[in-house]
């Protein structure tokens, strides 16, 4: 097993806030995730995707592996990614919550690394969520 590992992660809401969801996926480790995580925002969604993927890496891991890991987090949201290198200062008391438990998160590992890409390049990550929401829906329209 390698000790670089690659994340990509999203987080979205159909509406603003509205109905969200987030899909992770571990490409390194060939693990998939997604799930509806209620109504919230873009924002939030994009955070708990990021949170989410942490704590599944290291459970995966476990701790001896964890701290000799380091982590390469793909996101489309440059706000999330810009907020997490401290080039944009969180105002939300809620985002900066978020903020805190990624930055408790990793410090259990070697090294984490947060890079902006662009939508097309986290295709399969944005169709977890997709999936999770129609999912979702799908779930609505039978009860």
């Amino acid at each position: 097993m390698t000790d670089k590992i690659k994340m990509f992660t999203d987080g979205g809401s159909r509406g603003n806030p509205g109905p969200s969801a987030i899909g992770v996926w571990i490409e390194t480790l060939d693990k998939k995730y997604s799930d509806y995580i209620g109504e919230t925002t873009n924002n939030v969604a994009e955070y708990a995707a990021l949170i989410y993927g942490l704590k599944k890496i290291k459970q995966l891991l476990g701790k001896d592996k964890t701290r000799q890991a380091e982590i390469e987090c793909y996101l489309d949201s440059e706000l999330v990614v810009k907020q997490l290198n401290h080039k944009y200062k969180l105002k939300e008391a809620h985002i900066q919550k978020n903020f805190i438990e990624i930055w408790n998160l990793i410090l259990d590992f070697k090294n984490v690394i947060f890079s902006h890409i662009l939508r097309e390049k986290n295709v399969v990550a944005d169709a977890l969520v997709n999936e999770a929401l129609d999912g979702r829906e799908k779930q609505k329209s039978f009860l």
